[in-house]
C-alpha cells in the first residue's frame, strides 16, 4: 500500500499535466466545429478533399459537418495522446527506481517484487482510468455544448472504451519493455518508437486496402470508428483479444522483472 500511495503522489503533477492537455486538446477540437459544420463553401471544401488527404486527417469517409462525424475525427488526437501518455507512463513507473538510484532502498523491505510491482501498475492503472475519465467528461461537456443535433453521449461512451482499451494495451507494452531492457533511457524511446509506427501503419493501412494484413500490428485499428459512430457496440471478440494481449504483455513484466538483475 505504501508503494501504491509513494506512486499516486509521485505522478500526481504529471497526471494533472497530462489531464489539462487533454481537456484543452477536447476544448480547442471542438472550438473548430462551428467552421466545419457550416453550410456552403466549407463543407464543399471537406467534401472535395483527395481520399488519401482525408485519411491522413483522420476524416475517412465521415460526414464532419455532422457532430458525430467531426468527433470520430477529433477522437484519433485524442487517442494517439492517451496511448502516449500510457505507455510513457508504464515505462517510467518500473524503470524510476533503477535510473534514480533508490531501488536500494526499496528492495531490502519486507516485499517481493511482485508485489512491488503490483503495487506500481495498480498506481499507474489509476492514473490511466483518470485520464480516461477527464476526457470523457471534457468530451461530453464540449460537445452538449456546439452539438444541434441529436446527442452522441452514448458514441462517446464507445470511443472513451475503446480508448481505455488503447491505453490498457500501451500501458503494459511500456511496462513490460522496461522490466525486459535494463536501460531506462533505450526502453523508454522504444516504447514510444513503437507506438508511433503502430499509429504510423494505422495511417498507411487507411491509405490502400492492399496493406490491411498490417492491421494486426495496430491496435489503433483494432476498433472501427465508423462502427461506433454507427451507434453500435465495440467488437466483443476484438475486445477480449485486446485485453488478453493487455494480460501477456503485464505478465511478461511480471516474468521479466523478478528474474533480472538490478542496478543498485
Amino acid at each position: 500500500m505504501n508503494v501504491f500511495l509513494r506512486e499516486l503522489k509521485a505522478n500526481r503533477k504529471s497526471l494533472i499535466i497530462w489531464s489539462v492537455c487533454m481537456f484543452l486538446l477536447v476544448a480547442s477540437g471542438m472550438g473548430k466545429y462551428t467552421a466545419y459544420a457550416a453550410s456552403g463553401a466549407n463543407s464543399k471544401i471537406f467534401n472535395e478533399l483527395p481520399a488519401s488527404m482525408k485519411a491522413l486527417l483522420g476524416i475517412g469517409s465521415f460526414d464532419v459537418t455532422a457532430m458525430s462525424g467531426y468527433f470520430a475525427m477529433l477522437f484519433l488526437y485524442l487517442e494517439i495522446t492517451a496511448a502516449i501518455h500510457a505507455v510513457l507512463l508504464g515505462s517510467h513507473i518500473i524503470a524510476k527506481e533503477e535510473r534514480d538510484k533508490t531501488i536500494e532502498f526499496l528492495i531490502p523491505k519486507p516485499v517481493s517484487r511482485a508485489a512491488i510491482i503490483t503495487s506500481k501498475l495498480f498506481a499507474a492503472l489509476v492514473n490511466v482510468v483518470v485520464m480516461n475519465a477527464v476526457t470523457l467528461a471534457a468530451s461530453i461537456i464540449m460537445v452538449a455544448k456546439y452539438n444541434k443535433g441529436a446527442d452522441i453521449s452514448g458514441e462517446i461512451t464507445m470511443f472513451m472504451l475503446s480508448m481505455f482499451i488503447l491505453q490498457l494495451i500501451f500501458l503494459s507494452l511500456g511496462a513490460a519493455l522496461s522490466a525486459l531492457i535494463r536501460n531506462s533511457q533505450a526502453s523508454g524511446s522504444l516504447a514510444a518508437g513503437i507506438t508511433f509506427l503502430s499509429f504510423a501503419i494505422a495511417k498507411i493501412t487507411d491509405l490502400t486496402d492492399r496493406v490491411n494484413f498490417l492491421n494486426v500490428l495496430s491496435p489503433f485499428k483494432y476498433f472501427g470508428y465508423g462502427d461506433i459512430v454507427a451507434g453500435k457496440s465495440l467488437d466483443f471478440g476484438m475486445a477480449m483479444l485486446s485485453l488478453l494481449l493487455a494480460a501477456l504483455f503485464f505478465a511478461s513484466t511480471y516474468f521479466f522483472y523478478c528474474r533480472r538483475d538490478l542496478n543498485v
